[in-house]
């Protein structure tokens, strides 16, 4: 799939509902080269690798990020599949570049999921970006991730809340001038919000805003390992913008690359996937 194959429905949908489900947008080609990425991450993880899952003895939930520039079969994705052209036409971005790589792993038998959250809220980013969340294997409605449909307008930032028991701080925090809010229980009740979700088939994907509320409403353990790996991408407004302590670890990595409060997400940590170099010359011409 293209960028040109997006339509003014899908642009609609995505700006209206905070997501939005493309089919076939990527090869198996594509798919094969993201799993191959996870196996080797596995051999070789990143400092940021993750058991979320707490017990040692139980089906573990983990999960990478910033593998990037560390694991080949990544960045031949990032640097080279639709996912950019894609996020420039959901976004009428000039430019996108790279925010964050993520993957999640879920063993057979793993009883964690991912509970409700807002991406927004769990790093020092601020700025027009968007989510690309691609599952390795296919996906029913029910067994994938839901989405709060109209949550990204809210205009309401909700506190971090932790992967391995689904905790946040119980009371809003003012942190730089901003309130930052526990997320509603979906879980509780999710006949009391209107949730969006998708039966998948391989090469499908959903693109979401980094603002909308999404997390897994099945308790059913999966009988096979289950695979995701997502981008966070951003138009040229992207910039670092101080949420909070709990990202002090995150903030630690781009700073260590010189990065600083104010800062485009820009450059060689967050580097630029579309239009791609030659396209740029070409343009130029």
């Amino acid at each position: 799939m293209s960028a040109t194959c997006i339509t003014e429905d899908d642009i609609a949908a995505f700006r209206r509902d905070g997501a939005v489900v493309l089919r076939d947008a990527f090869s198996l080609d594509w798919i094969e080269t993201l799993r191959d990425g996870i196996e080797a991450d596995f051999e070789t993880p990143t400092d940021n690798f993750t058991r979320h899952t707490k017990d040692p003895d139980a089906p573990g939930y983990y999960e990478d990020f910033w593998a990037w520039n560390k694991i080949p079969q990544f960045e031949h994705f990032v640097r080279h599949s639709p996912c950019a052209g894609l996020a420039a036409s959901l976004l009428n971005a000039a430019s996108i570049n790279l925010v964050m790589d993520n993957w999640f792993l879920r063993e057979a038998g793993s009883a964690s999921r991912p509970p409700f959250h807002q991406d927004l809220a769990y790093f020092d980013f601020e700025g027009t970006m968007c989510v690309l969340w691609l599952p390795l294997e296919p996906v029913t409605r029910e067994n994938g991730i839901a989405f709060v449909r109209g949550s990204h307008l809210w205009d309401k930032l909700f506190m971090r809340v932790r992967f391995a028991d689904g905790h946040p701080s119980f009371e809003p925090q003012q942190v730089a001038g901003q309130t930052y809010h526990p997320p509603p229980d979906v879980n509780a009740d999710p006949q009391a919000y209107d949730l969006l979700g998708w039966d998948l088939n391989l090469g499908d994907c959903i693109f979401f805003d980094m603002r909308t509320l999404h997390g897994g409403l099945s308790s059913v353990t999966p009988t096979e390992t289950v695979r995701r790996f997502t981008l966070r991408m951003t138009a040229p407004d992207g910039m670092i913008r101080y949420r909070g302590d709990w990202a002090s670890d995150e903030r630690a990595q781009f700073e260590a690359e010189g990065y600083r409060e104010g800062d485009r997400l820009a450059g060689p940590f967050f580097p630029q996937l579309w239009p791609r170099a030659a396209e740029s010359e070409k343009t130029d011409m």
